[in-house]
This record gives C-alpha cells, sequence and structure tokens, in this order.
C-alpha cells in the first residue's frame, strides 16, 4: 500500500538530518517551552476567575446567588472571597489535581445533568459532599489561606465561638468540619447535628 505523497514527503523531511546547529534547535525549543509554558499558565489563571466560574447558568443561577448574600461576598472589612479563593488550591500541583478533577463539572455541564434547579438541587448532596470531602482531606487549606486558629484572637470573639474553635483546635477538626453551610445553602437531607461533635 502506498502512502498519500503528503505523508511521504513529511516522513522525508522528519528523518532526514537538518542542517541546523544543535545550538538553534535548543534555542528554538527553549523559546517554544516559554511560549507553550506562558500560554498555559494564562489558560489557568483565566480559569481562576470568578467570571469564569459563573459563566454558566447551573452556577449564576444557583450557587453564585447564595453567595452574594454572605459574609464572603460583602462584609465590613471589604475583604471578598471569590469562588476560586474557596475551591481551587493555590499551590500548583494540587491546583493541577483540582483542575482535572473540574472535568467532572464539565460532563455534568455537558449533557444536561444540573441544568435546572431541580436537577441541580437533585444532586446538590452528593456535589456538597464530594467538597467537604475534599476540604477535610486538606485540613480546609483554602479556608486558611485568610482564617488559622493560631492566629484567631479568641478573646476577641463572642464567647461560644471562642469556646467552640478552643474546642475544634484541641480536637483537631478543620473549618469545614462546622462550617458547612458558610457561603451556599446546605443540601436538603443533610444532617447538620451532626457537624458539631467534640
Amino acid at each position: 500500500m502506498k502512502l498519500p505523497g503528503f505523508i511521504t514527503k513529511f516522513w522525508t523531511w522528519f528523518r532526514t538530518p537538518s542542517g541546523l546547529a544543535i545550538g538553534t534547535v535548543l534555542t528554538l525549543g527553549f523559546v517554544a517551552g516559554i511560549i507553550f509554558w506562558g500560554g498555559f499558565n494564562t489558560g489557568m489563571e483565566m480559569t481562576n476567575r470568578e467570571e469564569f466560574c459563573i459563566g454558566c447558568h447551573e452556577m449564576q443561577d444557583n450557587v453564585y446567588q447564595e453567595y452574594v448574600g454572605t459574609i464572603h461576598y460583602s462584609n465590613r472589612s471589604g475583604v471578598r472571597a471569590t469562588c476560586p479563593d474557596c475551591h481551587v488550591p493555590k499551590e500548583w500541583g494540587p491546583k493541577m489535581i483540582r483542575k482535572i478533577q473540574a472535568s467532572k463539572e464539565l460532563y455534568a455541564k455537558a449533557f444536561g445533568i444540573v441544568d435546572t434547579p431541580q436537577k441541580f438541587e437533585d444532586h446538590r448532596l452528593e456535589m456538597a459532599t464530594r467538597e467537604w470531602n475534599r476540604m477535610k482531606a486538606n485540613d480546609s487549606q483554602e479556608c486558611r489561606n485568610c482564617h488559622n486558629f493560631e492566629f484567631m484572637d479568641f478573646s476577641a470573639q463572642k464567647s461560644v465561638a471562642a469556646s467552640v474553635h478552643d474546642k475544634a483546635e484541641e480536637a483537631g477538626q478543620t473549618c469545614i468540619d462546622c462550617h458547612k453551610g458558610i457561603a451556599h445553602k446546605l443540601p436538603r437531607n443533610h444532617d447538620a447535628s451532626k457537624d458539631f461533635q467534640f
């Protein structure tokens, strides 16, 4: 079987030694690597913006509307935690793992699994549990980028909060153990009474 002419020509060109010096090839490879890496990082940062997160109506119409009414959106200090602040790790390795995991969310979008408010509510407990487990496994790292037991002034907190935070620190608990409904409403059928056990 004879290959088409353009494939034969390409293969011949590819296998023929180049007249270019090895330094030129290395320099071109280095420059191409920088361009690729810069483009890749730019793409990653574009997907770490709130505008990207709420670009689909499932997020815009459901969880974003809940978040807008919370202290993480508007507060006395003017510091806002956006979607990626809470849902995407800052470190490169964990960030890449989270981006790969997010491909499941694209699948749900493409196949209409959560494209109506009712479907979203039907899957809310499953989605929330997956996110809570992820945060529990990484010791609520995204929360701790802003909130940390070590830097809390318990004397400036309300007595109930100070007591609970003190007990939680002693018990080795993490933020998500108690603060599951902090930015989004809790799924129906979630038993919140189990969240406050020391």
